[in-house]
């Protein structure tokens, strides 16, 4: 469904379980978990079906950012993370949410750490998964070259540099195949509503100076940090330094061995099991 967060805006948004579920002789409200998508230009089919698993604990706000997937389009000016990160306070606010639990997958990642710095009170919990806080263009490439050799290299080099159709496509071919440990559904990608223009205009743009650690500091809530040991995009040194710059009263950070860009999708038991301790544990 599509939903109003300010004059003229629309989002897509999907909704997976209740809110409120028996207990006993009463209702007990679960928390909400809002999931940002990863891209940009993607959209938030990438967290379907596996987070299905965390519906017994929390009721599950899907979404495409402003611009995305089958959210409305909207102008180039919009594409920012300022922007996309008040929109998850103007999307809790239109759906009547307080106290959301904020996941973040790479690029909805950076969204977070954005929103954690602009609405300090507004989450209960954050989840930053497989996310970087700045560019760090040689950590990234010293992870394509180790995983893939030279051309792997080459080709994340270009793409990352001069973003463009033609970069993109060698970049598809050689350098995306590396970001995950074990095969994912093969009609995966097929399901996504992809906007390019969206990628290469924030990779060339915003991408290029990107530093969030500074916000960091601000935050007010219980931030779990998950990194994956074999992610060539998101490297773990990126996700040391987040941990890093969060108040460490409320740092959590969780280093998965065997996982590429998202342990959710390459160690699906222990991160969900991490996943669900950290929504269900008690915020002292």
């Amino acid at each position: 469904m599509l939903i109003t967060i300010a004059p003229g805006v629309r989002l897509f948004v999907d909704i997976e379980g209740p809110g409120f579920v028996p207990d006993g002789p009463t209702l007990r409200e679960k928390p909400t978990l809002v999931l940002l998508h990863g891209g940009p230009g993607y959209d938030h089919t990438g967290f379907k079906p596996a987070f299905s698993r965390l519906a017994d604990v929390a009721q599950i706000v899907y979404y495409d950012h402003r611009g995305h997937g089958r959210s409305d389009r909207r102008p180039r000016d919009e594409w920012t993370l300022d922007t996309w990160a008040d929109d998850v306070v103007r999307l809790c606010d239109a759906l009547g949410v307080e106290r959301p639990v904020v996941l973040g997958q790479s690029f909805g990642g950076f969204v977070a750490q954005r929103y954690l710095a602009r609405h300090p009170q507004h989450p209960a919990k954050v989840v930053l998964s497989s996310t970087s806080p700045h560019m760090r263009l040689e950590r990234k490439l010293a992870m394509f070259e180790r995983l893939g050799g030279a051309a792997a290299r080459a080709a994340a080099e270009r793409f990352w540099r001069a973003p463009d159709a033609a970069s993109w496509a060698e970049y598809g071919r050689l350098c995306l195949p590396l970001y995950n440990t074990r095969p994912g559904d093969p009609q995966a990608r097929s399901r996504i509503v992809f906007h390019e223009e969206i990628l290469f205009h924030f990779v060339a743009g915003e991408k290029q100076g990107m530093d969030l650690l500074p916000g960091l500091a601000r935050a007010q809530c219980p931030v779990l940090v998950m990194a994956g040991e074999r992610d060539p995009v998101c490297p773990i040194d990126d996700a040391r330094d987040i941990a890093a710059a969060l108040p460490p009263q409320w740092m959590q950070f969780a280093a998965c061995a065997a996982s590429g860009h998202g342990a959710w999708r390459d160690e699906p038991d222990a991160a969900f099991a991490r996943l669900r301790e950290f929504i269900g544990a008690a915020v002292e």
